[in-house]
């Protein structure tokens, strides 16, 4: 599939993934800073963004899609990031073209079985009625009872865009993501990945627990840890200072 992108930047290509229910979009602020240094490529996944829907999810197909991506680009040892969701398309991407890669970088995600915990955040999706919402503050007003987060509202309401004159339409495929949505929470079958590679974790978040440490270390031989204190699962957006001085400090030496 082609996915939709945008870049800036110039030099070594770092290509960086979006999570779940996230788009290239979110990236923007951090892309603008690593430009100094790196060609940035910002991604949409399938079924988000501005990319285009399909009725399959795996992250095997997902990895082909970035694949092709880099093969229309002719990128090669290039940096990959990837935010959770995001994150193990970069893993999945290492475990079949390892060859077009120089380092890759994982947000808050490990590569074990995650159990359901997105239930407030269909719940919320689900009140919106978009057959009735005319701007996006009534949609965040159905969205409020299931969600108390204001930061995930946000997040979710970047979602929506106009798609004719007063009709607003989600970016995300949410019909086909709720009901992958234990294939996108299961674990990763992998072999041993040699790529150097670094995690990044919130302390606050319980994606990537100190219990999980000896999995990745006998999963990934050339690895590194840094966990952001006062961070949760959106490190990249609680903590930007310290979360681009970490990416930075691993990809330029």
């Amino acid at each position: 599939m082609k996915l939709h992108y945008r870049e800036m930047g110039s030099g070594k290509s770092l290509v960086i993934l979006h999570g779940l229910f996230g788009f290239s979009d979110n990236w923007q602020t951090h892309a603008k800073k690593f430009a100094e240094y790196y060609h940035v490529i910002l991604v949409d996944l399938r079924n988000h963004g501005r990319s285009d829907w399909s009725e399959s999810f795996s992250y095997k197909e997902m990895a082909d899609d970035v694949k092709e991506l880099c093969d229309d680009l002719q990128l090669s040892d290039i940096i990959l990031m990837g935010h959770s969701m995001g994150g193990k398309v970069a893993i999945c991407f290492a475990q079949h073209y390892d060859v077009l890669l120089e380092k890759i970088i994982v947000v808050d995600m490990g590569i074990k079985q995650y159990p359901m915990h997105h239930e407030h955040i269909l719940k919320g999706i689900h009140a919106v009625n978009l057959s009735n919402v005319s701007a996006r503050r009534e949609a965040e007003r159905q969205m409020s009872p299931h969600i108390e987060s204001d930061g995930v509202k946000q997040f979710l309401l970047k979602n929506l865009y106009w798609k004719d004159k007063g009709e607003l339409a989600w970016r995300m495929n949410f019909v086909v993501l709720e009901r992958e949505m234990a294939h996108i929470l299961e674990a990763l079958t992998i072999d041993e990945v040699v790529i150097p590679t670094l995690f990044i974790r919130g302390a606050l978040s319980n994606y990537i627990l100190n219990e999980d440490l000896e999995l990745l270390e006998e999963k990934f031989l050339d690895w590194e840890l840094i966990t952001i204190q006062g961070a949760g699962h959106w490190v990249h957006a609680e903590t930007p200072t310290q979360f681009s001085d970490s990416v930075l400090g691993f990809c330029l030496r």
